[in-house]
């Protein structure tokens, strides 16, 4: 008969097994995760490639132009440092445009905020027809923004316009609307709230559907049955998030305003309506100043992006979240 193994053999070997059953589930897992973080690459490549192609290159390259005298269709180009973003801050015509700029902003964001949330309230609180008007309001939205505009120049016509008309019809003075430097920038100021409208009257008829009854019967019970203190104490509230998210949004959308100023008065009268981006363009495009362009615009984005950041860490103090 055989001798039975010795303990320390048997213990040796189970060792070895379990040693490699470790190294084989390690080995295991390591290839699991491989193949895994392969397949994320696979699937999230194109979208990584086209992000990189499409928004990263060109940011970067705007950065690099602003320090460089490039200007369109020149073969060379010098590199001139911070020249550019002196020459910017030292220009008059760049800061009457930094001016109008935020007059626009002031004027377009809290005329869309206020009335978009006024027209969802009234809707929402109709009987009857309210596809109907959601529709005629959220209408501006959907058009295209330079078939609107042409149809704006020609209401706001001085002679034949039908704004005139019925100021003057109604013993109310005229006036050129658009090639006067004193209306022109609020005229289309009015033109982008009109535009912005409807979107803000959705994003809050959205944010009115989510707030649940119970909110209201229960200020109901605690003696806030008129309508003013459930606007004040349940339905402002509870739009908190819905409230950052437009103004947010219309910002940038008035910030971004080029459509109608190039179309209705090309920055005029006298530079009256002449916006940050509508300056970038001009002397991008116009005046081939490619460096000074890409100056414009690395000042207008580091703004837009200071004053959002200001936004959301200020409303977001003052936000209920659900």
């Amino acid at each position: 008969m055989s001798e039975p193994p010795a303990p320390s053999a048997v213990s040796n070997k189970a060792s070895r097994i379990a040693g490699l059953r470790t190294s084989s589930a390690i080995l295991s897992g390591r290839t699991r995760t491989l193949t895994e973080a392969l397949a994320a690459w696979t699937l999230a490549g194109p979208a990584v490639f086209f992000l990189l192609v499409l928004f990263l290159l060109p940011v970067i390259s705007v950065f690099v132009i602003a320090l460089t005298d490039w200007q369109f269709g020149a073969g060379t180009l010098s590199f001139v440092g911070l020249a550019n973003f002196r020459a910017i801050f030292a220009d008059a015509g760049f800061r009457a445009s930094l001016i109008d700029t935020v007059l626009y902003v002031l004027i377009v964001v809290p005329a869309t905020v206020v009335l978009g949330l006024l027209i969802a309230l009234l809707i929402e609180c109709g009987k009857s027809c309210r596809s109907f008007y959601r529709a005629i309001h959220f209408l501006p939205f959907m058009a295209t923004l330079t078939a609107m505009a042409i149809a704006w120049e020609a209401l706001l016509h001085p002679t034949i316009g039908l704004v005139n008309q019925i100021l003057s019809a109604i013993g109310l003075p005229t006036a050129n609307w658009l090639r006067d430097e004193y209306t022109a920038l609020p005229v289309l100021a009015v033109i982008g709230v009109w535009q912005n409208l409807g979107y803000a009257m959705v994003l809050f008829l959205a944010g009115l559907k989510s707030i649940p009854q119970d909110l209201y019967d229960a200020a109901n019970v605690d003696g806030a049955d008129f309508w003013f203190d459930r606007l004040r104490i349940v339905t402002l509230p509870m739009l908190g998030p819905v409230s950052m998210f437009v103004v947010i949004v219309v910002a940038l959308r008035a910030f971004q305003a080029f459509d109608t100023i190039q179309i209705l008065t090309r920055g005029g009268p006298g530079h009256a309506s002449e916006v940050l981006l509508y300056t970038l363009y001009r002397e991008s495009f116009e005046y081939l100043r490619a460096g000074y362009g890409a100056a414009v615009a690395v000042v207008f984005l580091a703004i837009v992006m200071t004053l959002t950041l200001v936004q959301v860490r200020v409303m977001d103090n003052k936000v209920h979240y659900q």
